[in-house]
């Protein structure tokens, strides 16, 4: 019995460094009231989509890991003077659209158990600031997450050309911070920490 526990304690150690090898995003309650989401005055559209851009997550528990994605998504930065600290990004994620495997998988994760996507089909990002420090940056934004607001900092590295403008995101964020809180089994523990990475290929609307 001490065995096993000892065991359990390990494997449950393993999965936390996994789980924390991305960089772990700050959240706290958010302020909605003055954000706007009004247009930017003299900013430029540039559009993203699923069709060449990527929202894909993974999940840590004591046995293994399951890796997915988001089939269908979409946003908007508006650049302003080709400074990405004066801009906003606006995404917004079809919780419906999830994927991963097994198929079992998918439909757990749908339920109340977890996304409850019946519910809450929507997940939405709204910036409301880009702090630059070097060559990277810190983004902040509310998150609304299983009907969840919080306000979320992440690192990312952006690009700007006047074509196009590229976000890549690699962080984590805790479940539970947004009510998804199912244990898993109890000798199959699933991690609060859910890493994310973005690929977002974001051009400009002619």
């Amino acid at each position: 019995m001490r065995i096993a526990l000892i065991v359990t304690l390990v494997v449950l150690a393993g999965c936390k460094d996994k789980a924390s090898s991305a960089p772990k995003a700050t959240s706290a309650p958010a302020v909605i009231t003055g954000v706007s989401v009004d247009p930017i005055e003299g900013a430029l559209a540039y559009p993203f989509t699923q069709a060449d851009s990527k929202v894909s997550w993974v999940g840590q528990k004591v046995t293994g890991k399951h890796e997915g994605s988001f089939g269908v998504f979409g946003g908007i930065i508006e650049l302003v003077g080709a400074d990405a600290t004066k801009s906003r990004v606006r995404a917004e994620i079809d919780m419906t659209s999830l994927s991963t495997t097994p198929e079992k998988l998918v439909a757990h994760l749908k339920s109340a158990d977890f996304f409850s996507v019946a519910e809450f089909p929507r997940a939405t990002f709204v910036s409301t600031s880009i702090a630059k420090s070097g060559e990277a940056y810190t983004v902040t934004g509310n998150l609304t997450l299983h009907g969840v607001t919080r306000a979320l900092t992440f690192p990312a590295k952006i690009a700007v050309t006047d074509a196009e403008v590229t976000v890549n995101a690699d962080f984590a964020i805790n479940r539970k911070e947004f009510g998804v809180v199912y244990p898993g089994k109890p000798d199959d523990l699933i991690a609060d920490d859910v890493a994310l990475q973005l690929e977002l290929h974001a051009r400009k609307k002619i």
